[in-house]
Formats: C-alpha cells, sequence, structure tokens
C-alpha cells in the first residue's frame, strides 16, 4: 500500500493545527529507517499517529552527489532493516526482487550498490509504508516547546513553510549535520562557493561563470570522498577545465579498511563506546577518523589516478592534486575587459611560501559543522538547556518530568561513536529509539495516563 502523501496547503486557503504522535523531520536514511522499525513495532498505533517531514518533492539520498558511477562505501546488508530484522519486506534484497533486478545485481558480485540504486530504494520504501505518513514539500521553519504549568516539557509545535502547523508529542531530527565553509571563504559571492552538498543543482551556474571564450577555472578544496568526487565529476560537467584540487593533507589517502577495525562499526560497539570516558572515546575517535574521514574509496582512488595518468601520457591539459597545501585568503578582483575572478592566497606548507591561484568557482569538500544542527540548537536554547546532553537512546535530557521528547540521529559521535553518521548502525538504532518510545508510552499507561486524553490536551494548550 503507498504511503500517505499530504498534498501541500495552496496559499489563501485556511489552515489548521494538525497532531500526531510522532514528527520526523528529513525523509533520510535515519528517518526512513525509524520509520519502518515504527511500522514494525508491537505498537501499530503508534505508527498510525507518525509522520515524516520533507522539504523536497520526492526522497534521494545525498541528492546533490547522486553520480551514476558512484557507489556506496557501506554493504547493502547494511540498508534500512536487514541488521534489526532480517526478514523485513523492506530490505534492499526485496527491493531489487519487487522490481525484478535481483538476478542482475547478484550477477554483480557486489557488496557496495551504485549510490542512485540506494537512493531508489528508500524512495521506494517511503512509497511502500502502511501506517507512517510521509508529507513532502514542506519545511520546519520554527519549533516551540509546549510546556505544562510547571514548565515540564510535553511536546513541540512546528511551524512549517506552507503556512500550517503540527503539534506533536516526540520530535526527531534525522536530517543530519549542517554543511560547513571555512571562514576564508565566507565573505566571497555566493554563487562563486559551491558546497558538496549542492554540486548537482548549482554546478551547471557555475560554469557561466567562466570567462568568455575559456572553460570553466574550478578549484576543489578538500581532500576526501566528496572533494574527490566533485573533482572527476568537473571534467564532464565543466568541458575543457582542468579542475585543481587543494588538501593540506601530504597526498590524497585511502579509508581504513581492516575488518578488524570494521568490528567497530558493528551497532553492538555502541554499547561499549557509550560506557567509556571521555578521554578515551576521544582516543578512539582520533584513531577511527581514517575510516570514514580525509579518505577516499580505494576504487576510486585508483580510478582518480588513472585519470590524472592518462592526461599526462596523452598530452591531454592536465588536473592537479596539490598537497601540503593550506588556503589563507580569498578575495574577487576585477578582470581586465569587465567581469570578475576570484584570488586565493595560497600556502605551500612545504617552503612555508605564499602564491595565488586564480579561479572562477570553488567546491568544497569541506564536510560538516561538528555542533549539533543550527535548528537543535535553537530549540535547546529555547527550551533553557545549558547543553545537549544525549542518553544511550538518543533521547536529549529534557528534564525529568518530561513528557515529549527530543530525539536526535546522524550527529551523536561523540557519544555513540564514528558510525552514528554512518548508515552502518540504522536499522538498530531505530529499534533502540523505537523501544524508548514505546517503554515511555508503557510508562504512562501504568501511571494512569490516558493517551487520547493527554494528546488533546497538548493540542489545545498549543
Amino acid at each position: 500500500m503507498p504511503s500517505r502523501h499530504i498534498t501541500p496547503v495552496p496559499k489563501g486557503i485556511h489552515v489548521s493545527v494538525h497532531d500526531v504522535d510522532v514528527l520526523m523531520i528529513g525523509a533520510g536514511p535515519s528517518n526512513l529507517a525509524l520509520a519502518v522499525a515504527l511500522e514494525e513495532c508491537d505498537s501499530p498505533e503508534v505508527a498510525d499517529r507518525a509522520m515524516v517531514l520533507e522539504q523536497y518533492g520526492d526522497v534521494k539520498w545525498q541528492r546533490n552527489l547522486l553520480l551514476p558511477w558512484t557507489r556506496s562505501q557501506v554493504s547493502y546488508l547494511k540498508d534500512l532493516v536487514t541488521l534489526r530484522n532480517p526478514r523485513s519486506r523492506f530490505s534492499f534484497l526485496n527491493f531489487l526482487h519487487e522490481n525484478g533486478e535481483l538476478d542482475e545485481f547478484v550477477n554483480l558480485g557486489t557488496f557496495n550498490p551504485f549510490r542512485w540504486q540506494l537512493s531508489a530504494y528508500q524512495q521506494w520504501v517511503a512509497d511502500t509504508l502502511e501506517h507512517v505518513r510521509v508529507r513532502y514539500q514542506v519545511r520546519a521553519e520554527r519549533i516551540q516547546p509546549i510546556r505544562a504549568d510547571d514548565a515540564a516539557v510535553l511536546g513541540f509545535v512546528v511551524h512549517l513553510s506552507d503556512g500550517d502547523t503540527v503539534v506533536c508529542r516526540d520530535l526527531v531530527f534525522g536530517g543530519g549535520r549542517d554543511a560547513f565553509v571555512p571562514e576564508v571563504f565566507r565573505a566571497l559571492p555566493t554563487e562563486r562557493v559551491i558546497h558538496s552538498t549542492e554540486y548537482g543543482s548549482r554546478v551547471g551556474a557555475a560554469t557561466s561563470l567562466a570567462r568568455p571564450g575559456g572553460p570553466l577555472r574550478p578549484v576543489v578544496i578538500g581532500g576526501a570522498q566528496s572533494a574527490a568526487e566533485m573533482f572527476m565529476a568537473l571534467h564532464q560537467d565543466a568541458p575543457g577545465s582542468s579542475p585543481m584540487m587543494l588538501l593540506r593533507s601530504i597526498a590524497l589517502k585511502n579509508y581504513q579498511t581492516s575488518k578488524f577495525v570494521n568490528e567497530l562499526f558493528y551497532p553492538s560497539f555502541v554499547d561499549t563506546f557509550f560506557g567509556m570516558s571521555d578521554q578515551v572515546r576521544h582516543k578512539v575517535l582520533d584513531e577511527m577518523h581514517l575510516t570514514n574521514y580525509a579518505g577516499l574509496a580505494p576504487p576510486f582512488l585508483d580510478e582518480l589516478y588513472s585519470m590524472i595518468y592518462q592526461q599526462r601520457m596523452l598530452g591531454q591539459p592536465v588536473s592537479s592534486v596539490r598537497g601540503l597545501t593550506e588556503v589563507v585568503g580569498a578575495t574577487v578582483e576585477p578582470v581586465p575587459g569587465g567581469g570578475e575572478e576570484v584570488v586565493l592566497e595560497v600556502r605551500d606548507l612545504r617552503y612555508d611560501s605564499v602564491e595565488q591561484v586564480r579561479c572562477d568557482a570553488l567546491f568544497l569538500g569541506t564536510g560538516f559543522d561538528s555542533r549539533m544542527p543550527a535548528m537543535v540548537r535553537q530549540l535547546t536554547d529555547t527550551i533553557g538547556l545549558p547543553k545537549v546532553t544525549v542518553n544511550r537512546h538518543y533521547r536529549v535530557d529534557l528534564g525529568a518530568d518530561a513528557r515529549g521528547a527530543l530525539y536526535v540521529q546522524g550527529v551523536n559521535e561523540a557519544t555513540h561513536g564514528i558510525s552514528d553518521s554512518l548508515i552502518s548502525v540504522l536499522a538498530q538504532r531505530s529499534a533502540d529509539i523505537v523501544g524508548d518510545i514505546v517503554d515511555r508510552r508503557v510508562a504512562d499507561r501504568g501511571t494512569g495516563v490516558d493517551q487520547v486524553s493527554a494528546d488533546r490536551a497538548l493540542a489545545v494548550r498549543a
């Protein structure tokens, strides 16, 4: 049965307050896995009163780096559900089976599907949910806590971009971290700075920034997977260009893929990591840095090197990768004859010398802000929390008397381990959160709280 899509309310039409039990912001892998876990839990009434908000008109995984040749670095068995429930109808293998694609995929002989394939799988999951609703083309613009007379948090009022309002008891953030733009680039014109999270939707417009009669002069900043994917893609998306990649490390590196290290991505390791002292957690995260950050998948690294090798041997314009390089300044200057260009002050760390690099556009593979997402910080500031503390079940500490709950997914590396931002633990993390949601409702019944009456009171108070 297809999910119940809710059509955006046209402008000028009266809108009403809707109330749900669980509201999930973002239809990415985290919240889709949670939606599936809600559908499969022993309390279907919770799933019936759950909703996912998605700002776009469809579901896409890594929407702006959905390049035809990119692959997942994680096994398809770590899909939205299999490690929690191998018999689930929502598995990646069942998606292939229902679409008549299983034989072809098996014949590939790989654990690593193409990224577009996993993206199609996630849309299929959203389309086949039977209880949890998915509401498209709407954003959460503003969130207010609902408080009891004693100031305990009862739930939340979420104001949407179409003017509608949703009241919920539990709120789940699953949209990931905010894009990080280094300070040195923040004063540049927006049209000349493209973060990897914007690549697909903005690269076309960026090509118009080239000087008349010449190809685009792109510079890619960063040395991890997203930077390298943009570097590779620019050869097709900006024909005739010779992209330059600047990175502070000595050279491009591959991910650490040891099977011994990969055991630290088991969902069971989350318990171990959560129980460690802060000092030991920091040490583990530092040692695991190259398993996920500042590195490339080994096959892609070989492909990238081969491309540059062929350019050199065939006498073509050679793209360049410059290690031990740091951008210390960035300005826009006029070009004789009209137009502008970006001028980078670049320090060669080998010789501590500075030179200028001129380009038309910057493509940032600079990752994400390490802090909680801005929307989470704004909400917790409004509630009055001095800091965001997350328990083992991914629930923010709102105080012992809180009846409403705030869960955050994919941003808890400091307490739950480096796998928290990856798809490796999606299935089990969803089980942890759903278990906590259901346990809290069971506790309500044990104290005589009538769920329906309480939810009505919540909506009235909102």
